[in-house]
């Protein structure tokens, strides 16, 4: 499976922005996907997470209630619509793949995207 990130940018405090990763090789309905982001100087962190058929998903505490995780397995795609963005939330962010779902340690996922930027300005 290969994965590839896009959709990052510059957005400002409160704003909202989508990312997207495309999936290709293997079927990606076999695979719980996840989104990671990794701050300047800190470690790789889990964000969000969605089951393969896309029926169970969960998130981080730092980003309930204001990141969305989706997926279309129809298009082999991944999905974060990020709302109410903050400065806390700049990263390179990450889509993942692995045969785990419930998971939110790096280990677990096979797959990586190369990351995508995003930067929240105040």
């Amino acid at each position: 499976v290969r994965l590839q990130a896009f959709g990052g940018g510059l957005v400002q405090t409160g704003g909202s922005l989508r990312l997207s990763c495309a999936a290709s090789g293997r079927a990606s309905a076999e695979y719980a996907m996840a989104w990671f982001r990794q701050a300047s100087g800190k470690e790789r962190e889990f964000a969000a997470g969605i089951s393969g058929n896309g029926l169970n998903t969960y998130y981080t505490d730092s980003v309930k209630g204001r990141f969305t995780i989706s997926r279309d397995n129809a298009k082999n795609s991944l999905y974060l619509q990020m709302n109410s963005l903050k400065s806390e939330d700049t990263a390179v962010y990450y889509c993942a793949a692995g045969r785990r779902y419930g998971t939110t340690k790096t280990y677990d996922y096979v797959y990586w995207g190369q990351g995508t930027l995003v930067t929240v300005s105040s």
